[in-house]
């Protein structure tokens, strides 16, 4: 049976997270996810990496934690996730702590899915040079397992160096959440064969099928099981206008996505609502 997820960008005026978060969990969705930009620098150097302006909502973004902490509060089986959390603009050890205490709050229902960013200056303003942006991210998130699964910790990379800590709570899901790579680029397959544990790309025009093979190939020069990954794909009505959306979401199954998430558009709450019950009438027809 086929699961689906939500994909959220919460602002000032779309539905409140814990609204959707209870509205998801009734009609009987996996997993709700939301996305992260701290701010967005006005000198707008970096540009949009779907071409055209900037959409205004990337000025206007909910903080994730905050939302899916409010969201894990008043749900008891959904599943809440970054999508994706820009691991270079955070704090290794006090990233590693909110997540724990966010697992904890969900009693182990957090996902952490993970990017490195685009806008260079937003990273900037963060102290990370935007060249550097992966290496950071993987040492970061190494370092963070290390402080989920050991009582004493430490690390000494190029990027993240600390000497041996206590910290506490530990995240309730064994080794910590599943780390879920939210990118597209020729480096994703040793990138999730190498340090993380499944895939969420946008079905935006890249060869998603093709993808999956070469991180086949990858796991098994890891020593990695394929069949342990997460892989869930992002779509959404815009996304597929030939052959429509329910036909993509089955070609996307048969690729071997496990799971689909849908993009919810950022718009007032009126105009979300009848999306979302578009969305919730094609999971009916999988199930």
């Amino acid at each position: 049976m086929a699961e689906f997820g939500i994909i959220a960008i919460p602002t000032h005026y779309t539905i409140k997270p814990v609204e959707l978060g209870r509205w998801a969990e009734a009609h009987g969705f996996e997993s709700l996810w939301m996305g992260e930009h701290s701010h967005i620098p006005t000198s707008r150097q970096s540009p949009y990496p779907l071409g055209g302006d900037l959409p205004q909502m990337y000025k206007e973004f909910f903080d994730p934690f905050i939302g899916l902490t409010a969201v894990a509060a008043v749900t008891e089986k959904i599943k809440v996730g970054t999508s994706v959390c820009l691991v270079p603009e955070h704090n290794t050890i006090n990233l590693a702590k909110t997540i724990a205490c966010l697992d904890r709050v969900a009693n182990g229902r957090f996902l952490f899915g993970i990017g490195a960013g685009w806008n260079a200056e937003e990273m900037a303003d963060h102290g990370v040079d935007f060249k550097d942006r992966w290496k950071v991210t993987r040492e970061r998130v190494l370092a963070m397992r290390e402080i989920w699964t050991k009582e004493v910790a430490e690390y000494h990379g190029k990027y993240v160096n600390f000497d041996s800590m206590w910290c506490w709570p530990k995240p309730v899901q064994p080794g910590g959440p599943k780390v879920l790579l939210g990118a597209w680029s020729k480096f994703v397959p040793k990138r999730v064969a190498d340090y993380c544990d499944g895939w969420i790309p946008g079905d935006v025009g890249v060869d998603l099928g093709g993808c999956i093979e070469e991180i086949k190939v990858e796991m098994r020069k890891k020593g990695r099981s394929f069949d342990d990954l997460d892989l869930r794909a992002m779509t959404a009505f815009e996304f597929s206008p030939q052959g429509g959306l329910e036909n993509r979401m089955r070609e996307l199954l048969k690729m071997g996505f496990q799971r689909i998430m849908f993009l919810l558009n950022t718009a007032v709450a009126d105009k979300q609502w009848p999306l979302l019950e578009r969305y919730y009438d094609l999971t009916r027809k999988f199930n």
